[in-house]
């Protein structure tokens, strides 16, 4: 018998706590998002104070509790790697071994840039790394003037296309970037998803990316728990970005966001209005791509904030058989050298209204105790690695 109804699991995306014990493998040592977030911004949090997320870490401003309301543990990735779809794919069971190639310092093979050239019909520009606006800046004008698709990539294993909407539109830069991933099936240039990054705007300084993003990722390697969830007729609902980070697979309803307020007013309609069955998976992509990526500790410290701020008015509308997790899926230190992602440990927040004795777990060996924990709450396999901790949090 099922302990809870309905289970609502948000990523906050890259919010880690600290470098792992192989974080000098990736050149991480001394990394801690959350951390040195909180030397730049005062964060208000009284909710994730409240359930514990103090005593993880050494946070200014965020105070340890002698007693917290959740059941809090670390988690460390038990995979290679420290992108996107290699976190979330373990929180569901699968563990990599093979990190994704990127193409950070290189750019894309020749041959590769030439086929796209040949099958879009059109001439390729750019193809370095760059963060979004700033290749826009470079390259946007020069794009309105000749026609010529941006490709560029970043420190994660992403092959990405910017076009105008107005000059070139969505629908030819949806079937390029099909193309794309159709030729970067190919094992040496297999990068994890293509990304569309459509923009509007006339002249440099004023280029802005829109919200039709879409991303075209690999199917997960092996079977998740949201698999086994979906073929037992449990609901399985996506939000932000998650629909694409698995490419569907395991998903029952998907609900794009347009940026995190968004997708936790989606979440917060969903826990008030929704008669589900089973999981909703939440992503808030914004302390990534915003903030972490582009070295901004202050813009994420105030989004921490407003997360905060929405989180308590989710936790009006849940009921005794529901259960929040929250989660991260890796680190992104805004004060770390780069713009990479950060090889972190990163939290787990577990609370019910009916929890009995909040606990702290410790460090806990591999992110796939998220899933393992859902499948056995509703009594279902789980096909890949992760231990349950459900009885403690019951």
């Amino acid at each position: 018998m099922k302990a809870y109804k309905r289970i609502f699991l948000i990523v906050l995306d890259s919010l880690g706590i600290g470098a792992d014990n192989q974080a000098k493998d990736y050149g991480d040592l001394g990394a801690n998002t959350l951390q040195h977030i909180a030397e730049n911004v005062d964060l208000k949090v009284s909710n994730l104070e409240g359930f514990g997320l103090g005593n993880l870490g050494d946070f200014n401003g965020i105070y340890h509790l002698p007693s917290h309301l959740a059941t809090i543990a670390t988690l460390h990735e038990a995979s290679l790697g420290k992108d996107t779809m290699t976190g979330h794919w373990e929180m569901m069971g699968l563990k990599i071994t093979e990190p994704f190639v990127t193409f950070t310092d290189t750019g894309f093979p020749k041959e590769l840039i030439e086929e796209l050239e040949k099958r879009t019909k059109r001439k390729i520009v750019g193809n370095y790394a760059s963060s979004g606006t700033a290749i826009l800046d470079d390259l946007g004008e020069h794009q309105i003037k000749t026609g010529d698709l941006i490709v560029y990539t970043s420190a994660d294993s992403v092959l990405q296309i910017a076009a105008h909407e107005e000059y070139i539109g969505l629908d030819e830069l949806y079937k390029a970037c099909e193309i794309a991933r159709e030729l970067t099936m190919k094992e040496e240039w297999k990068v994890g998803r293509i990304i569309a990054r459509p923009f509007i705007g006339e002249r440099t300084g004023e280029f802005k990316r829109t919200s039709n993003r879409h991303d075209y990722a690999l199917s997960p390697s092996g079977r998740t728990v949201l698999d086994v969830l979906k073929a037992n007729a449990y609901d399985v609902i996506s939000v932000g970005k998650i629909n694409d980070i698995f490419n569907a697979m395991g998903i029952t309803e998907s609900n794009p966001s347009r940026s995190n307020h968004h997708g936790m007013e989606i979440t917060i309609e969903i826990a008030k209005d929704k008669d589900f069955t089973g999981l909703a998976f939440i992503n808030l992509v914004d302390f990534d791509s915003l903030y972490g990526h582009r070295r901004d500790p202050v813009g994420y410290g105030l989004a921490i904030n407003e997360f905060d701020q929405q989180l308590g008015e989710l936790l009006w509308h849940l009921k005794e058989d529901d259960l929040l997790m929250i989660t991260a899926d890796h680190g992104n230190d805004p004060t770390h050298k780069g713009s990479d992602h950060t090889r972190e440990y990163v939290p787990l927040i577990i609370y019910s209204k009916v929890l009995n004795k909040p606990a702290d777990l410790g460090i806990l060996q591999s992110f796939g105790v998220i899933g393992a924990t859902i499948a056995d709450n509703f009594d279902v396999e789980n096909p890949g690695i992760g231990t349950s901790i459900l009885e403690k949090v019951i």
